[in-house]
């Protein structure tokens, strides 16, 4: 009996092997149908896979969405960031351009200036009190900076050097309301040149004022004003600017016109402080015979009356 149990035993194990091999079989065909069990399992599997993908995909996705919220945020801080950078260095470029283009026009003026020695200087402040009239300069009497050397910038004439200390110099500027600052200067004319005097500047049209001109001369409107050189202070064919109206003077027996400068007074950077090469003159000959020249002793000094 016993043996016989043994081998009912390994009987039933071999049957059941093969009874699995013939499922396994069975299962791993080429099926277009799966049967009752298969169907059962497979869908309570997947209804189970349903239940749980639903929540954490919803919560994969809420970590997905913070995650993404926060490389946002930093990416924006860094783009911010080269935002700032790009504006500054803009900024940097656009002043470097403009500071190369004025550069280049004080080059430009320097080797005209044939009879001076240009020295180069910056605005480094400019009084509220006194916007109009004066401006201050990095330079002074220790880079050879003098009372009444002239001062311009590459569009033209701006004033003159009024006051000086060892490092900074202080300018004042063709639009005073000084009465006694005066500058020889010449209207080239289409048939000739016509001297007069620019003295005093009209606040209401912002216009400087030239007078002392022949009423037998004519003077139109367009004309360009440029220094005479004959004060020994001013260069000579420095532009000062354009006639824009020519009228008689209070008492009818000179002209007079007004010019518009042709600098620009309110921006103020670069400049050119001009020394003559030669030595100042009183403004007459020794003779007396130059008329022209009489009127310049004020612009040598720098003060005087008419």
């Amino acid at each position: 009996m016993p043996q016989f149990f043994s081998n009912k035993k390994l009987i039933l194990l071999l049957v059941g092997i093969i009874f699995l091999v013939a499922l396994i079989s069975f299962s791993l065909r080429d099926r277009q149908n799966a049967n009752l069990p298969e169907q059962f399992i497979k869908d309570t599997v997947g209804f189970a896979q349903s239940i749980v993908a639903k929540p954490a995909n919803y919560i994969t996705g809420i970590f997905n969405d913070i995650n993404s919220l926060l490389n946002t945020y930093e990416e924006n801080k860094r783009l911010k960031m080269r935002l700032e950078d790009f504006a500054v260095l803009q900024a940097e470029v656009n002043t470097l351009q403009s500071e190369n283009e004025s550069l280049k026009e004080l080059v430009k003026k320097e080797s005209s200036l044939k009879d001076f020695n240009p020295l180069k200087a910056t605005v480094i402040a400019r009084n509220p009190d006194q916007w109009e009239e004066k401006i201050i300069l990095n330079r002074g009497s220790s880079h050879g900076v003098k009372l009444n050397m002239a001062v311009m910038t590459a569009k033209g004439l701006i004033g003159k050097i009024s006051l000086v200390t060892p490092f900074t110099s202080e300018v004042e500027l063709l639009q005073t309301n000084n009465p006694n600052f005066r500058v020889s200067a010449i209207v080239h004319g289409k048939k000739k040149d016509i001297f007069g005097l620019l003295e005093g500047y009209d606040t209401e049209r912002n216009e400087l004022i030239l007078k002392r001109i022949d009423s037998s001369l004519d003077v139109n409107e367009g004309e360009q004003v440029v220094t005479s050189g004959l004060g020994g202070i001013f260069p000579k064919g420095i532009l000062i600017g354009e006639v824009t109206e020519v009228t008689t003077d209070d008492f009818g027996l000179t002209k007079m016109a007004y010019i518009k400068p042709a600098a620009d007074f309110s921006m103020l950077e670069d400049v050119i402080i001009a020394k003559r090469n030669i030595n100042e003159v009183d403004g007459s000959d020794g003779n007396g015979t130059n008329a022209d020249l009489t009127n310049d002793v004020d612009e040598s000094t720098g003060e005087g009356e008419e």
